[in-house]
């Protein structure tokens, strides 16, 4: 069976579990908490989540992890066949990854825990993410998914992206970054009542207490 290490409060983790779901594909979650230690050394290489183990070793990365899924197993697909369709839902991913979840995690710190960030850094990030979210519009279809008309790779970073980054913008911005993008505030919407989406969400709520233990533990 397939093994799922990390934890329910990381959104990358999250993205690789909703594929799981929605794929229909049994696995089992394994408790795995980043860091340098040799126990994280021993299945990633840099001590990251999350991690999947397969009956061969170890696969790492999120992205790399979707598409294996996709290759190797069966269910739903969440990337179309047409190599050119293909391509621009890969494409999508890696501008939500690089231009909007990326900015916005370098200022989780000081809007989720407490954290202060220099001000170089939040006005990097801000502008970082103004130009991310207008290549999201521009790029993203919203038809009614974020590729076109069947959920793929692309709406997996963006619900476990899109949202953390514009509470980033709000808190520390007081920005609505989806402001003038109606539809990725209705595919949100949507998404949210997806049932497997919502039993992450509680899984998260569930994680929370433990992981803001740990990082508490960290200070």
């Amino acid at each position: 069976m397939l093994k799922l290490y990390g934890f329910s409060v990381s959104n990358y983790y999250n993205m690789v579990k909703l594929a799981l779901l929605e794929k229909g594909l049994p696995f089992e979650e394994v408790l795995f908490y980043p860091g340098p230690s040799a126990e994280a050394f021993a299945i990633s290489p840099r001590g990251k989540v999350p991690v999947l183990g397969v009956e061969q070793g170890f696969v790492n990365e999120t992205s790399v992890i979707l598409e294996y899924l996709e290759h190797s197993q069966k269910g739903a697909p969440l990337l179309p066949s047409d190599p050119f369709e293909r391509s621009q839902v890969l494409a999508l991913a890696k501008e939500i990854e690089l231009y909007i979840e990326l900015p916005g995690r370098a200022c989780y710190g000081e809007a989720f825990f407490g954290m202060t960030v220099p001000e170089a850094i939040k006005d990097k990030t801000k502008a970082e993410l103004l130009l991310g979210f207008a290549s999201l519009s521009r790029h993203g279809k919203f038809a009614p998914y974020v590729a076109g008309d069947s959920l793929s790779i692309a709406d997996l970073y963006f619900l476990y992206s899109v949202p953390l980054a514009c509470a980033v913008a709000q808190k520390l911005f007081d920005l609505d970054l989806l402001a003038e993008m109606p539809a990725a505030k209705a595919l949100l919407e949507r998404l949210e009542q997806n049932p497997h989406v919502q039993r992450i969400a509680k899984d998260k709520e569930a994680a929370m207490p433990a992981f803001m233990a740990m990082v508490a533990s960290k200070k």
